[in-house]
């Protein structure tokens, strides 16, 4: 159950994480999450949206690097300890998180990660009995309807 991230380069400069999130507004497309990270000359937003394709397409026309990255969203309790848990599962079996972002979502909260081996991440995710989103969910996770 991978989903797409969208990621945008974006130069390190006033008004340019603006433009990429106008061109997705303007466009109709929801930021469910996201995370940007950085360094002095550039940064990379990272973010899980409500239509991947077409957000990578209508950044591109507009000229901006946007590509797409297969990510696990995992669904955990809103409670102290839930994701240490997660990772202590993922760690006991040799799944490296290459990064990971969170949010809470009321009585749940969520984690985006990059995986090494997503398949293997999955089997011990489903043998935890954690809930994985599918992608259907993911897009339209706190989306106003």
């Amino acid at each position: 159950m991978l989903i797409k991230q969208l990621s945008v380069f974006l130069e390190n400069r006033n008004g340019s994480m603006y433009e990429a999130l106008e061109i997705l507004g303007k466009n109709d497309i929801d930021i469910i999450a996201l995370s940007l990270a950085d360094t002095k000359d550039y940064g990379i937003l990272r973010m899980i949206v409500s239509d991947p394709d077409k957000g990578r397409a209508v950044l591109r026309e507009q000229g901006l690097t946007a590509s797409l990255t297969e990510v696990i969203a995992v669904r955990v309790a809103h409670a102290t300890g839930s994701l240490c848990k997660v990772m202590k599962m993922l760690t006991d079996d040799e799944v490296n998180v290459e990064y990971m972002y969170a949010f809470a979502n009321g009585e749940d909260a969520s984690a985006v990660m990059k995986i090494d081996d997503p398949v293997k991440a999955q089997e011990v995710l489903a043998k935890n009995r954690i809930k994985i989103w599918t992608a259907e969910e993911a897009y339209q996770l706190n989306r106003m309807k």
